[in-house]
């Protein structure tokens, strides 16, 4: 069901501690619209959808519905959108949010009869409000899995068994096409490839000792740029600012910077995200390493501007 607000016992970080609280109403900035990669082909995707629906067939039985709490672990605690999350991140499709109401303007639109496996669909049953309020994961045959409520928890269910389903149906979205990287796989896809591999593996601090992983913001992402065979130089927020060429936020593309400030209207950056693909930025700050989307509106208040570095040819 929607949420604002998960807490976790694994530290999952909701807000930035540089900048204190997110907010989290919906107010999308223009961005393009997400695409669908010619090069990703079908097969890739359906073999990913099937592991998807396997992770989250083997979750049944072992986790309770929580709107309030997020634990990734056993006993596992998931709300229906989060519940969707971890099955992608856990299949190295990282969604970058556990909102429903941001997951719907990922991807691609799709329509009902045209659903496929992997593709998210949504629902409302709330007469107030135009966000939707529960998500789940289309598997085939007319059925979705999801985490549907205190009672349930993870079920599957077939799109025709309850007045529910009809009734409160809103939208279906094609997300894995967007979020997989091409084959082969594109300059702008190798940098968001490797930047997500370390997610998990360093800290970003005041000071950097590459040896033992541990960075300031920007160093971090001239380190993640010359593992991917891209020179920037600069390990300052200023410096890497200056580099490339300026790209609007309507035209952004996976490997561009894109650079935020503390101060609304300020020209000076305090923040610098990897452009990760639909409406996704790998921020990296001193709660570590983070995907998050650009619908927050956080970014729309703080943005400063974009750079494109690497050619996209």
């Amino acid at each position: 069901m929607n949420k604002r607000f998960l807490s976790t016992t694994l530290a999952l970080t909701i807000g930035f501690s540089s900048f204190g609280m997110v907010q989290t109403a919906i107010q999308p900035i223009q961005v393009e619209a997400a695409t669908t990669n010619a090069q990703n082909n079908a097969q890739a995707v359906a073999a990913k959808a099937d592991q998807l629906i396997q992770t989250g067939k083997s979750l049944m039985g072992q986790a309770t519905y929580s709107n309030s709490v997020y634990k990734p672990t056993y006993p596992y605690k998931f709300s229906c959108a989060s519940f969707l999350m971890y099955i992608f991140e856990k299949n190295g499709v990282d969604l970058g949010t556990y909102n429903e109401n941001y997951m719907i303007q990922q991807g691609t639109y799709v329509a009902r009869n045209q659903l496929q496996k992997g593709d998210l669909v949504f629902f409302k049953s709330k007469k107030t409000g135009t966000d939707p309020d529960h998500v789940g994961m289309y598997i085939g045959d007319n059925k979705i899995i999801h985490m549907a409520d205190t009672k349930q928890n993870i079920v599957i269910s077939d799109l025709n068994s309850k007045p529910y389903y009809k009734e409160n149906y809103v939208s279906a979205r094609r997300v894995l096409p967007t979020l997989l990287s091409a084959n082969p796989a594109t300059k702008g896809d190798k940098i968001v490839e490797n930047a997500l591999t370390y997610k998990n593996k360093v800290s970003i601090s005041s000071t950097t000792n590459e040896s033992s992983l541990r960075f300031t913001a920007p160093a971090f992402v001239d380190f993640i740029y010359r593992k991917s065979g891209v020179k920037l130089g600069s390990t300052s927020l200023s410096s890497l600012m200056s580099k490339g060429s300026t790209v609007a936020r309507a035209n952004l593309k996976k490997g561009d910077l894109v650079f935020f400030n503390s101060v609304k209207g300020s020209k000076k950056p305090s923040l610098v995200g990897i452009y990760a693909g639909d409406h996704r930025i790998i921020i990296p700050n001193s709660d570590g390493v983070m995907t998050r989307v650009l619908f927050v509106d956080y970014y729309a208040q703080h943005y400063i501007t974009a750079k494109r570095v690497i050619s996209t040819k």
